[in-house]
């Protein structure tokens, strides 16, 4: 982790002068002083040549409560160049990075576009742009002129102006107090709200506004240390805090997809993305159970080279899926350079042994190896699973009981493609397999129970929660009641057992197909912005207090 108030300390061969620690570029955002103006965006805009719809420094105008209770500030949001950036350990290629220095950059030559760190960014900071556009349709000579092609298909973000900050420094400036040197936004705030420095530094301009006022950071409960500090409160009139006085409409506030605090829906992963874990997730359990079946010898070599082969085609569909996805397909052999954090490189390297262990045994089939291909099967799931539940720019996603939800319906649904599979080739299941499916059903349901119970208390936002409680009896009802019976019928009638149990998994398929397609595209909504903290003005009981005794602005009152 990467400190914020490291003070310069003394120099053993010199007491003398200090040591200088490497700088922590960071910004001090004083809510107070912003009016809103949008400066900083255009000047943003046009030192980085964004497209339309792009913008890496926004100003959200924040205008909530009823009336008469009603209040209004600004936040300048953006990348925050986190000391803990979530989006650095999932990005498969390592083409987003922290320097030294804290900043957080992407390389745009090694990106492939997968979005996983837009989606892991619990600050709407990033984005991709497939296909850029012009603002009159066709580019202008000077869209032309500033077009960034680099940037087409990849992430891309606010850099804190590092090249004017590499540049200034090189020329002998100081960030933060020469212009030149200092963020487009911070050097053109009309208001002084932005400021910039560095960190490590006692004596810069953000250390000494840190020193001296109570400031607050965006989602620090989510412990990313984010480098944008956001003062709210002035020497006349204190801030106000939101936690210690709770909001009775905060439900129904959180519930306003209009509301700027309000996450947006993300679609950077969509349809194709489920699909991944849909067709990956009934694969590697198809692969588990066929895998310990046939190594066990509780089913013939044959059937169990068919399945593993069944197994290897879902798995392959499901990736093929996640190759169309990607903004720079020509670049996804980048995938596999960060297995060290990526669970998605690791997904990748699964599959590299997956697939010739699966050939193995197709050619020269040995109990060994059909073992082999279920531990593959088991660990690729458990990597779908880590990959969702590591994107923390998802409260759905993040929420704990999703990497236990998918590893147990990977197994239900894993079920429920050998029971379609044997039952159309007329091949009678194993006892066991009765009891494995009546046990991959309840705890896929209580584990489905408890994720949707727990939602709130887990952070989930409402938007989300309404979407889960929506389809929550349908999951249960398709997925689980209907396959449980379904095993029950085909238990009390043998002759009816082969069509009970094509049905009874199909509902099992289905059921996991449904919940994964809801939460990967349906209620995938983006963190949002939580501010334990605000500026005290406003109307009603959000009116700023009295002004303290002294202030020259207001004569105390008598």
């Amino acid at each position: 982790m990467i400190e914020t108030t490291v003070s310069r300390t003394a120099n053993p061969a010199n007491p003398a002068r200090p040591v200088v620690p490497i700088a922590r570029w960071g910004m001090v955002v004083d809510l107070n002083r912003c009016v809103g103006c949008q400066t900083c965006t255009i000047a943003c805009k046009q030192a980085n040549d964004t497209t339309p719809g792009v913008q890496w420094r926004k100003v959200i105008d924040v205008e909530q409560g009823k009336f008469p209770d009603v209040e209004r500030f600004f936040v300048v949001t953006g990348c925050q160049h986190c000391a803990e950036p979530p989006c650095v350990p999932v990005c498969p290629t390592g083409a987003t990075r922290q320097r030294e220095d804290g900043l957080v950059t992407i390389d745009y030559d090694v990106c492939i576009g997968c979005a996983y760190c837009v989606v892991s960014c619990p600050y709407q900071a990033r984005t991709i742009e497939h296909d850029p556009q012009g603002y009159y349709g066709a580019q202008t000579r000077q869209e032309q002129a500033t077009a960034h092609p680099e940037r087409a298909g990849v992430a891309q973000k606010c850099t804190f102006c590092q090249t004017r900050i590499d540049a200034g420094i090189a020329k002998g400036l100081v960030p933060g107090v020469d212009l030149e040197a200092t963020p487009a936004c911070a050097a053109s705030c009309i208001s002084q709200a932005i400021k910039f420095g560095d960190f490590n530094d006692d004596e810069s301009i953000v250390s000494q506004l840190l020193r001296t006022q109570p400031s607050l950071q965006m989602n620090e409960e989510l412990g990313t240390n984010p480098q944008i500090r956001y003062l709210y409160t002035t020497p006349a009139v204190p801030g106000r805090d939101t936690s210690a006085q709770p909001d009775p409409d905060e439900e129904e506030r959180l519930a306003d997809p209009q509301n700027p605090l309000v996450g947006a829906f993300q679609k950077f992963w969509d349809w194709r993305a489920a699909m991944n874990w849909i067709f990956g997730g009934a694969g590697t359990g198809l692969a588990i159970f066929a895998g310990v079946l046939a190594g066990n010898g509780l089913i013939t070599q044959d059937a169990g080279r068919g399945l593993v082969a069944l197994a290897a085609a879902l798995i392959a569909t499901g990736l093929f899926f996640v190759f169309l996805k990607i903004g720079r397909k020509l670049r996804f052999w980048r995938a596999v350079s960060r297995p060290q954090t990526s669970w998605m490189t690791r997904e990748l390297y699964v599959a590299l042994l997956f697939f010739p262990a699966v050939l193995a045994t197709l050619l020269a089939p040995r109990r060994e190896l059909f073992l082999l291909v279920s531990l593959l099967g088991f660990a690729f799931l458990y990597c779908q699973a880590q990959i969702l539940h590591r994107a923390r720019g998802i409260p759905v996603w993040r929420a704990p009981r999703i990497p236990g939800i998918i590893v147990a319906s990977g197994l239900l649904e894993g079920w429920g493609v050998l029971m379609i599979a044997l039952s159309l080739a007329g091949i009678k299941p194993p006892g066991q397999l009765f009891g494995a499916g009546l046990g991959a059903l309840v705890i896929t349901g209580l584990l489905w129970r408890s994720y949707v119970g727990s939602a709130r208390a887990n952070g989930v936002p409402p938007l989300a929660r309404a979407v889960l409680e929506r389809v929550a009896p349908r999951v249960h009802m398709i997925g689980h009641v209907a396959p449980a019976a379904l095993i029950a019928f085909a238990w009390m009638v043998p002759s009816m057992q082969h069509l009970a149990l094509l049905l009874a998994g199909a509902m099992a398929v289905a059921g996991g197909a449904f919940w994964k397609f809801v939460v990967i595209v349906r209620a995938s909504f983006t963190q949002g912005f939580s501010l334990k903290q605000v500026p005290h003005r406003g109307s009603g009981d959000r009116a700023a207090p009295p002004r303290m005794a002294g202030d020259s602005s207001r004569p105390a009152s008598t």
